[in-house]
């Protein structure tokens, strides 16, 4: 064996492969016989779980919509490639460095449901999707159509291409409590005109949770000749999906949201035909038009976050990504669904349990949601993240695999409180 091939195999798969999760696996295995809805209530199962994880004890820690940390044994496995990337230095950049990201991104394909060339490794949402919106051939008088509910670092790229090129942004504004999907799809569908050249859409409303129907979205754009990009920064690892059974143009996501993955890592995917169409953020010489590496420049990053995706994915995959969604909409559900009736509290967030999973956004009348998440956190020891927009005023509330049905308990009986 050369030394190179000895690089390789020692930095992706010999500590890849190392760490299998052996202790999930057997707690897996031991519930294979229970259906996925079942063992969503089953508090044992999920305290179990709960154990793989290093978690402070001075708060109930209620807003993992921002950053989901890492169980301990993806932890471990990190700190193994942080520690072997630094080992090898600059033979490991010069050598195996993109053969590795290539697999990463091969196997980040495997779960999105795309084809592997056309996936790429962002370190975000926010530069996947800014990619996008800065790359397209903008001219004067173009449109867009995009929803005040869209996530801020998006919307100001799109004010600064407005301002650069004299395109015209159109937004619209998503009903937290909408009647049908027909409603929400013909809001956007009203905007578009023979000028519109991108549709912006949420696949899950960051601020509420609300789950959008994209692939009828989609297709509605699509009959009108017009293409459309997906913000899934909270749908991928959350929610069950196929990007191509969604018939989108363009998705781009954050890893270290719910896949947990270290900070750094994202994802854009971009369908086939339109690679071509997009100017890269940073310049790529020598690739061809249609190649999606060309759209991944970023100069040198921590590729040591790359690797640890596959990490990340492995332990997705063995708890079940069904079992992950029904825990999470079964915790929202069971906190929602005990102060929904409280006529002092407002839920931002749908009854209806297909249009929304682990996020829901709660306020309480006449009190800000600033003053709600300082009070929440100082007077009952529960972390959130106050939103006060125009549209929606609450919290924020995202419990993740570990959380459990007592801290939900916690939640209910401060909410009630500071409503009575």
């Amino acid at each position: 064996m050369d030394k190179r091939t000895f690089i390789k195999n020692s930095s992706l798969l010999g500590l890849g492969s190392m760490i299998n999760f052996p202790v999930l696996s057997s707690l897996i295995n031991s519930v294979t016989h229970i259906p996925s809805v079942e063992l969503a209530g089953n508090e044992d199962f999920w305290l179990s779980l709960r154990n793989g994880y290093k978690l402070k004890t001075d708060y109930i820690n209620l807003e993992n919509g921002y950053y989901c940390i890492q169980p301990q044994e993806v932890l471990e496995a990190y700190i193994l490639h942080l520690r072997e990337i630094n080992l090898q230095g600059a033979y490991y950049m010069r050598t195996v460095q993109f053969e590795n990201k290539n697999k990463m991104a091969a196997k980040l394909a495997e779960l999105a449901g795309c084809d592997k060339e056309e996936l790429i490794i962002t370190r975000n949402t926010t530069e996947a999707l800014d990619t996008i919106i800065s790359g397209l051939n903008w001219k004067e008088g173009d449109e867009a159509v995009m929803a005040h509910q869209d996530y801020g670092a998006m919307l100001d790229m799109f004010g600064q291409v407005s301002k650069r090129y004299g395109m015209i942004n159109k937004i619209i504004s998503i009903p937290n409590h909408p009647k049908s999907d027909e409603e929400i799809v013909e809001l956007y569908a009203k905007e578009i005109t023979s000028k519109t050249k991108l549709l912006m859409v949420c696949h899950m409303i960051n601020i509420t949770g609300q789950i959008l129907p994209i692939r009828k979205i989609c297709d509605m754009a699509h009959s009108k000749g017009v293409q459309v990009m997906v913000d899934g920064a909270h749908a991928f690892a959350h929610i069950q999906f196929k990007i191509a059974d969604l018939n989108c143009d363009f998705y781009g996501c954050s890893l270290h949201k719910w896949l947990s993955v270290p900070l750094g890592a994202g994802f854009l995917y971009v369908k086939k035909e339109n690679i071509s169409k997009i100017w890269p953020l940073f310049a790529e010489a020598g690739q061809k038009n249609d190649e999606i590496s060309r759209l991944n420049h970023t100069g040198t990053i921590p590729v040591h976050t790359d690797l640890a995706i596959s990490n990340a994915i492995d332990f997705y995959n063995i708890i079940g990504g069904n079992r992950k969604e029904d825990r999470l909409r079964y915790l929202q559900n069971y906190w929602t669904n005990k102060v929904r009736n409280n006529p002092n509290i407002i839920l931002n967030t749908p009854v209806d349990p297909t249009r929304s999973c682990g996020i829901a956004n709660v306020g309480i009348k006449n009190i800000k949601p600033s003053t709600l998440a300082d009070e929440l956190l100082k007077k009952y020891k529960i972390y959130t993240v106050a939103i006060d927009s125009e549209m929606v005023k609450g919290c924020r509330i995202t419990p993740n695999v570990y959380s459990t049905i007592a801290e939900m308990d916690e939640l209910v009986i401060a909410l009630n409180e500071m409503a009575h």
